[in-house]
């Protein structure tokens, strides 16, 4: 059974870092996968904030964390990370990864696309 298990949130002031972290039990990493970072906010749809092809290293981001959020993975260690700079209170919500075969396609923008999810790591942004 494919596992993806995120750690690193947490509560920080506006502009304050967080690293968050997402491993992927190891028999199940694939490089080609695409996995990606999804958040959401009490009350609000899930969005897609950025993805990266496993094989490829190929990387997209959300406009809104464009320059602040870097996303990366380790092969090694089959960990997928977001590194968060700069954070600001409309950061705030819960963080979940997800993973599917890479189709060519990102669907950042239709989270059911995804048939495998972390168990969520929450991040709380204070003004």
């Amino acid at each position: 059974q494919v596992q993806l298990v995120e750690s690193g949130g947490g509560s920080v002031q506006a502009g304050g870092s967080l690293n968050l972290s997402c491993t992927v039990s190891r028999n199940a990493y694939s490089r080609g996968n695409v996995m990606a970072w999804f958040r959401q906010a009490p009350e609000k749809e899930r969005e897609g904030v950025a993805a990266i092809t496993i094989g490829g290293g190929v990387i997209i981001y959300t406009d809104s964390v464009k320059g602040r959020f870097t996303i990366s993975r380790d092969h090694t260690k089959t960990t997928m990370y977001l590194q968060m700079n700069d954070l600001r209170p409309e950061d705030t919500g819960m963080y979940y990864c997800a993973a599917r075969r890479w189709d060519g396609h990102w669907h950042l923008s239709r989270p059911n696309e995804y048939n495998t999810w972390g168990q969520g790591t929450q991040v709380t942004v204070s003004s």
